[in-house]
């Protein structure tokens, strides 16, 4: 099996999870905090919810235009930007509850000791969270990792991810078990090895209880 593409594949997809989870996080932290503080119309951040929850279905003739006209069809890049439109949604829904959970008497006070407001969410509010980014991180990782449907429809023989080469081993002479289960393997074990790694941070995200005061 190692004599074909696999080894790219791999590195593709642990690649292209790996960006997609830092910008997502990057991009929904700050988003979160933003939903959470919001005092006016509490239902503004279910319009994350609706982006969650929209068909990728309806997202991939305008990205495969917009990401043909950049050239960056069977790109990693191109791949990235299809995996934000999905994952962003979720961390940034996954972390509102989290900002919730932290008074804002904390980052008041954060002020009134001469912090701004981005220094009190960088160096006050996001370290209160830390497991809530931790669990969110590889909700995301996991969303990227196993994607078929974009990188189905966006990926060449250079960006082909694992989830599209082990599509691969269902042929029209059958489906070769061997390869298709070696490949199942080494798909779930980088899953495995970041769980194991933060598994304190990620219990603690899940049970919604990360929060120190």
């Amino acid at each position: 099996m190692f004599n074909s593409n696999v080894p790219l594949n791999i590195l593709n997809s642990f690649f292209i999870a790996l960006i997609t989870v830092v910008i997502s996080l990057i991009c929904g932290a700050p988003a979160a905090y933003a939903f959470s503080r919001f005092r006016g119309f509490q239902g503004a951040r279910y319009s994350i919810l609706a982006a969650e929850m929209m068909p990728p279905a309806i997202l991939i003739l305008p990205l495969f235009l917009l990401l043909y006209k950049l050239e960056l069809i069977d790109s990693r890049v191109g791949v990235i930007t299809a995996h934000l439109t999905f994952v962003v949604p979720v961390v940034t829904w996954f972390l509102i509850g989290f900002f919730d959970e932290v008074p804002k008497d904390l980052e008041d006070q954060a002020m009134i000791d001469g912090y701004t407001r981005f220094q009190a969410f960088y160096k006050v509010i996001l370290p209160a969270v830390r497991p809530g980014l931790a669990a969110a991180g590889i909700f995301g990782f996991v969303l990227s990792w196993n994607d078929l449907f974009y990188s189905l429809l966006l990926t060449g023989a250079e960006s082909r991810t694992l989830p599209v080469a082990i599509a691969g081993f269902w042929t029209f002479r059958g489906i070769e078990l061997g390869k298709m289960a070696v490949a199942i393997l080494i798909a779930v074990i980088p899953v495995l090895i970041l769980s194991y790694s933060i598994q304190k941070h990620l219990i603690r995200g899940i049970g919604g209880s990360g929060v120190k005061y």
